[in-house]
């Protein structure tokens, strides 16, 4: 079983900054892309940023120039540095893997979910 913790949530006021981390821990896997989803409140949860083993980026239109995520592979832990934040980006931010590990002969590939970390910007 794999695990994805959160952190680096909380208060800031509009045009601040966070940087939020996840990473994983577990036994025997090895991770493909990674990403980050934020949920607001009354909302579904979307797409914000991706990254591939390959350190390819995708980001949302909304978040593109403000927001970077990068991982560092050695730790097991995909970042999000979010700069220039808006009241908009005020949601529980969740992270998730897509990681493989073996099963006997074979392998087996899922989508790992974080608990979520809040982050909320004031105006």
């Amino acid at each position: 079983q794999v695990q994805l913790v959160e952190s680096g949530g909380g208060l800031v006021q509009a045009g601040g900054s966070l940087r939020l981390s996840c990473a994983a821990s577990g036994r025997g896997f090895t991770i493909n892309a990674m990403g980050w989803y934020p949920q607001a409140p009354g909302k579904q949860r979307g797409l914000v940023a991706t990254i591939t083993t390959g350190n390819s980026t995708n980001y949302d239109k909304s978040v593109q120039g403000r927001f970077t995520i990068s991982r560092d592979d050695t730790k097991n832990t995909v970042y999000l540095q979010m700069n220039s934040l808006k009241p908009d980006d005020t949601a529980v931010y969740y992270c998730t893997a897509n990681i493989k590990q073996s099963s006997g002969r074979a392998y087996v590939i899922t989508d790992y979910w974080g608990q979520g970390t809040q982050v909320t910007v004031s105006s």
